[in-house]
């Protein structure tokens, strides 16, 4: 499949920050938010086949790729999700489309619930991929969890920073080939990693995370908050989400009523992996009523 073929790539100031986006095809409008480390480019192949029937907007988050992001803050907070999610609604008030399906896969993910929390108005149906929320994640972690995801404690602290060790040998610390993302996704996504100012926005999502994230999802619990579209959880059977926590459906009832899941054999960045089986799970879900 060619890389975004028919799609057109844009740079848009969305006030905070400027975006880098591609989007194209036909239908209703469905924004796919990417994970750490990747670009929007990961879901390039998933994004072909949806294209026939859905508008479909990749943007890189802000930090990430060739978007910008704000001057860093001592409490991180211009790396939250609440504020990706509110450049989402922006990027998508100004390509047209006041109401829209949203997927995220990892670190998107959290962006994309955050999105449907803070704008329930915005938020016609909610795909969440390899991923808890930010707040249940760590309200679970355990020895288990340190071990896998110590990369999580490691971004978060800022004593030692990380960006020197990642920034001193990128090569070393990112490890990947394009055997499935593709030689243009893969030449993407290393023009990002290379790059110091991307290399820190990273680390600062996650510095975010440990801190005014988990206090907005501690906050929505408490209040009671809740997600109001229906929700798709989908996992890589071949990652360690479901090792981890078990049935992630039932975790992700205690967010919202209309919940339902979809496991993909495949390792963690399914949309390089497993983009056909994917954007069927995804075609068969936004097109319900």
């Amino acid at each position: 499949m060619s890389f975004f073929d028919g799609f057109r790539l844009e740079y848009r100031d969305v006030g905070e920050v400027t975006l880098r986006v591609r989007h194209g095809g036909d239908g209703p409008p469905l924004v796919l938010l990417h994970g750490h480390p990747r670009t929007h480019a990961t879901w390039h192949r998933v994004a072909g086949l949806l294209a026939p029937e859905h508008t479909v907007v990749c943007p890189d988050l802000r930090g990430y790729g060739q978007s910008t992001m704000p001057p860093t803050r001592e409490d991180h907070a211009q790396s939250s999700k609440r504020a990706m999610a509110e450049d989402v609604v922006r990027l998508m008030h100004a390509l047209g489309h006041e109401r829209f399906g949203v997927v995220g896969h990892d670190r998107g993910s959290a962006v994309a619930y955050r999105l449907a929390l803070d704008h329930p108005q915005a938020v016609s149906r909610l795909a969440v991929l390899d991923c808890i929320p930010i707040g249940e994640h760590l309200a679970r972690a355990d020895a288990r969890f340190a071990q896998a995801w110590w990369h999580w404690f490691f971004f978060g602290q800022s004593e030692k920073p990380a960006e020197r060790v990642i920034t001193a040998d990128p090569e070393a610390w990112y490890r990947n080939t394009d055997e499935h993302m593709g030689s243009e996704a893969h030449a993407d996504l290393w023009r990002s990693l290379r790059n110091p100012d991307v290399v820190h926005g990273m680390v600062e999502d996650y510095r975010a995370g440990l801190t005014v994230d988990r206090a907005a999802d501690d906050a929505d619990r408490a209040a009671g908050r809740r997600i109001a579209c229906p929700v798709l959880v989908g996992w890589s059977t071949l990652d360690d989400l479901e090792a981890l926590y078990g049935d992630v459906v039932e975790i992700w009832r205690d967010w919202a009523d209309d919940v339902r899941g979809v496991a993909i054999e495949s390792g963690h960045h399914m949309a390089e992996e497993r983009p056909d089986e994917l954007a069927a799970a995804l075609r068969s879900f936004f097109a319900a009523r």
